[in-house]
């Protein structure tokens, strides 16, 4: 729910259309009734290897999530299907966007290959749509990003994430997680190893809660915007509607 507060002033332009234009509203910010429940967090990764260090890193801070009071859920990408080859009402398909529907916030974990994030990463994001009628189903919820790769530390595919995060409206937080030489960073039962490494994914996971419990109740008009405000739902579907492109 929105709140915003008309301005009196005089308009800065005659292209403004003034019954949509809106003051920012200190007021709006402070939330009433704050949510109770856990903070509701959804994780990806963007390997199928049967040892995928993505999974693990993945595993390791939903655990830290759990501990910091968040409720987890890992999505697992195994079988779902490339994008467009398969009706959206695929179950895969259906689980991973009620998954996402249900989130108030999100963890994006690749590994970089050819200096990118891979293509399982990829198609699950592609999976799920900028719009839902007039609804935007990632609009304003959290999202932290991590890589692992084989090599040296780089950070291609957590920026790629970035953006991907920017596009769908999501509110991507300043701290991020790149594991460098990952094979090396794993026991044998598949648990992180105690390092500078694994004390960041303890900063992403504690700052990716800290966001979620700040923003989930008001999300809704961290991103509201005036553009929208000037078009139907019939008008927003059609130009975010992939379907069409």
């Amino acid at each position: 729910m929105t709140n915003h507060i008309k301005t009196d002033g005089a308009l800065p332009s005659p292209n403004i259309a003034g019954e949509c234009f809106e003051m920012p509203n200190q007021s709006a910010l402070s939330v009433q009734s704050p949510s109770t429940h856990a903070p509701r967090i959804l994780m990806l990764y963007g390997s199928l290897r049967e040892r995928s260090y993505s999974k693990l890193l993945t595993l390791e801070a939903a655990r830290l999530l759990e501990a910091m009071g968040a409720e987890v859920r890992v999505f697992d990408p195994l079988d779902l299907p490339q994008p467009d080859a398969a009706p959206d009402t695929h179950p895969k398909v259906q689980e991973l966007r009620q998954l996402a529907d249900w989130s108030e916030g999100m963890v994006w974990c690749s590994p970089e290959r050819h200096g990118a994030m891979t293509g399982i990463m990829k198609s699950q994001i592609d999976w799920i749509p900028l719009s839902i009628g007039a609804v935007r189903p990632t609009q304003g919820k959290t999202l932290a990003v991590m890589e692992v790769s084989g090599g040296s530390q780089s950070f291609n595919a957590v920026n790629q994430m970035r953006i991907l995060g920017r596009w769908m409206r999501m509110l991507t937080i300043p701290n991020q997680s790149s594991v460098a030489k990952a094979f090396l960073e794993f026991d044998e039962a598949g648990r992180m190893k105690p390092s500078a490494y694994y004390d960041r994914v303890v900063d992403v996971m504690e700052e990716l809660v800290k966001f979620t419990l700040l923003t989930r109740d008001i999300a809704p008009y961290l991103v509201d915007r005036y553009n929208e405000l000037k078009e139907s739902a019939e008008d927003l579907s059609k130009r975010v509607n992939q379907k069409s492109i």
